[in-house]
């Protein structure tokens, strides 16, 4: 805690974690929109956003007195929902028209791995920063780390099953190998034991990856839902699921396992809630989970709505995915290197790279 008496000011760390925490549910949400809606729109859905998520964090953390240290239902299943309901409102039938922009780059997928890795070795400390010190806190980081492990274990092994020739795809690697400790967020400080949280990263690395592969073309062609960048696979389904699985892991808790003090402890069983039992816990637990999906779906359609107005100046549907629409970028050169062409796995822009050295010895 830092106080400043000049300033009349009092900054708690709890309230820079949990500003964090806000700005990780927009964040989330941006995922299902990028490329298709403007900078002005954005900001729309970020004021918005951060108004729902205040709200519906009060009702499940206050109100509803649920414990949910790594934001698995007030972060991850608020924030992907959100996102998925607004991408939903806002679809494009004609995206088609600017497919050939909506994909990444060789070196694109390295930055984006680098972040992945960063994500990954710090899910621990983002699980467990406002857990109690202690036993709760080292639980969280172990359940943490061991979710995290399994999923990278699955992911992978999916992720090169699936291809032909065994090949990893980056997408899968860059985002499913994080939804175990996206699942963890819930029952992170809670007593579910180490192969606990190996099933629970297995099942997501599974969950995940088979997202990726089959439900966001799903969602596209049925559902006319556009997932840019899969938080759905990630955010919105195993949020979803670790809520669930923080309600089962809440209900099984005893004095046995926990002890007395332990149990008073992890569940905050203190003031008005001093004689809530760990069944009734359980059924809030999931409880708040639904009301996160709830206030995601709902908030998501309505803000969805407002950006439908044609004021917010967003894209036409041939410039979707295209910066230069509001960013001042870089001239192309009239020639690109031959091996960064050969990397460009997006889309293969210059014709006249058949004149170079490098594709007349692939021919």
């Amino acid at each position: 805690m830092f106080v400043s008496t000049d300033l009349n000011c009092v900054l708690v760390s709890y309230s820079l974690i949990n500003a964090d925490f806000c700005c990780a549910g927009c964040l989330i949400a941006y995922g299902a929109l990028l490329g298709k809606v403007s900078p002005v729109q954005l900001m729309v859905v970020t004021l918005f956003g951060i108004t729902l998520f205040a709200v519906e964090e009060y009702i499940i953390l206050s109100l509803l007195h649920c414990r949910d240290a790594g934001g698995s239902m007030v972060i991850h299943a608020f924030g992907g929902y959100y996102g998925l309901a607004i991408s939903w409102v806002l679809y494009r039938p004609k995206l088609h028209q600017s497919s050939r922009l909506n994909g990444s780059v060789y070196h694109s997928d390295m930055f984006a791995m680098i972040g992945t890795l960063f994500l990954w070795m710090y899910w621990p400390s983002f699980n467990s920063a406002i857990t109690d010190h202690g036993d709760g806190q080292h639980r969280a980081a172990i359940n943490t780390y061991l979710a995290l492990a399994s999923s990278v274990l699955t992911t992978v092994a999916i992720s090169s099953m699936s291809k032909k020739k065994g090949k990893l795809d980056m997408v899968h690697i860059q985002n499913a190998t994080l939804a175990g400790g996206v699942a963890m967020g819930t029952s992170a400080e809670f007593m579910i034991t180490p192969y606990g949280s190996l099933i629970v990263g297995f099942a997501c690395g599974i969950i995940s990856t088979f997202g990726y592969l089959f439900v966001t073309p799903f969602f596209e062609k049925y559902l006319k839902l556009q997932d840019t960048c899969g938080v759905h696979n990630l955010h919105a389904l195993p949020g979803m699921l670790g809520g669930f699985i923080g309600a089962i892991v809440a209900a099984s808790a005893s004095e046995a396992v926990y002890s007395k003090e332990g149990l008073i402890n992890t569940f905050d069983f203190e003031g008005k809630f001093a004689n809530r039992t760990v069944g009734t816990q359980g059924g809030y637990q999931a409880a708040g989970t639904c009301v996160s999906i709830a206030f995601g779906i709902v908030g998501g359609a309505c803000v969805g709505l407002v950006l439908r107005l044609p004021i917010w100046g967003d894209p036409a549907d041939d410039n979707c995915f295209d910066d230069e629409v509001y960013w001042e970028v870089p001239e192309e050169e009239e020639s690109i290197h031959p091996i960064l062409e050969y990397n460009n796995h997006m889309v293969h822009k210059h014709q006249d790279i058949s004149e170079s050295n490098f594709s007349v010895e692939q021919s």
